[in-house]
């Protein structure tokens, strides 16, 4: 058993496909519109790691959540409470210069953790996005 894809809650699809592709650079995984349920499934992922999607989910309105429900949710995932995707790179400074220089609004600048050099941005929905450059973990120091 393995990880296929994740999912985030999104406020609109194209608005999020262009996000991830353009400015992210990821790549299409699968954009299928099924007529009959008026349903699009949307999936994208990095370039060169095809075992994992992230799928772009339209946040459900009637007749699979209520109204005030769907708009309930809608306004969570705005605020961040939808989850978070974390990504790690090689090198977090490289990676926030490219992708600042790409439009992508950082919430901090990289930062040494304990665990390594972290930051965060947002999708155009408002997902959570951390990227990480992760230190070698040594168990002996405490």
């Amino acid at each position: 058993m393995r990880i296929g894809n994740a999912q985030f809650w999104v406020h609109d699809q194209d608005e999020a496909l262009d996000f991830y592709t353009k400015t992210l650079g990821w790549e299409v995984r699968a954009d299928v519109t099924m007529e009959a349920w008026a349903f699009r499934w949307l999936c994208v992922g990095p370039q060169g790691q095809d075992s994992v999607g992230l799928v772009l989910m339209p946040v459900p309105g009637p007749p699979m959540l209520a109204a005030d429900a769907s708009a309930a949710l809608a306004d969570l995932v705005a605020k961040g409470a939808g989850g978070t995707l974390f990504l790690e790179t090689d090198d977090c400074q490289a990676s926030y210069e490219d992708l600042s220089a790409r439009g992508v609004v950082f919430n901090d600048p990289p930062t040494p953790q304990a665990y390594g050099i972290d930051t965060s941005f947002r999708d155009p929905s408002g997902n959570n996005i951390r990227l990480t450059q992760v230190l070698e973990f040594d168990p002996t120091r405490t």
